[in-house]
């Protein structure tokens, strides 16, 4: 995780910070986390589960580690490639992935769940789906729950921004 050191109070005060504070800017939905650290328990492992709970990357492995952060985002769009993490097609699933994430970036949160996790089991039926029918995507419209899937068989830039633009009309 990139990170920055300051002291400085014209620093601080820049970005709104108070000392002792760690803070970690969201770039994907440009929203800000907060730990003060002048609470004596705050100890590396804290430090680390708040920094893990809390990133959100252009596209975000959903895992129970994020899922606090995925929750808490303020995107009202999530879309997900629910996929297998191991299959030899993934890393270029990914490439495609996140050239289309680049398209909407600030307008929907993309997110990955690798279809080998038992945590992710549930993430998976939700959306009525078998492993038969991955990779898929899976668009979620936070505040009324309304939903559409697409199974595929590639992931492509072309066809996850149609999906998207289908969805969003």
């Amino acid at each position: 995780v990139p990170f920055g050191l300051s002291t400085s109070p014209a620093v601080l005060s820049h970005y709104g910070v108070a000392a002792n504070t760690v803070t970690v800017f969201r770039r994907v939905d440009n929203d800000r986390r907060d730990l003060d650290m002048s609470n004596k328990d705050v100890d590396a492992e804290k430090i680390t589960r708040f920094i893990r709970m809390n990133e959100l990357r252009l596209v975000t492995e959903y895992n129970p580690r994020t899922a606090v952060g995925v929750m808490q985002s303020s995107f009202q769009l999530h879309l997900l490639l629910i996929t297998d993490k191991m299959s030899p097609k993934h890393p270029e699933r990914m490439h495609r992935y996140r050239l289309a994430a680049e398209l909407f970036k600030g307008k929907i949160l993309f997110i990955m769940v690798d279809s080998n996790l038992k945590s992710n089991e549930q993430t998976v039926s939700f959306f009525k789906l078998k492993k038969s029918q991955l990779p898929a995507l899976a668009i979620f419209h936070v505040p009324d729950e309304e939903q559409d899937v697409l199974t595929l068989d590639e992931v492509s830039v072309e066809g996850v921004q149609d999906f998207c633009n289908r969805f969003l009309q």
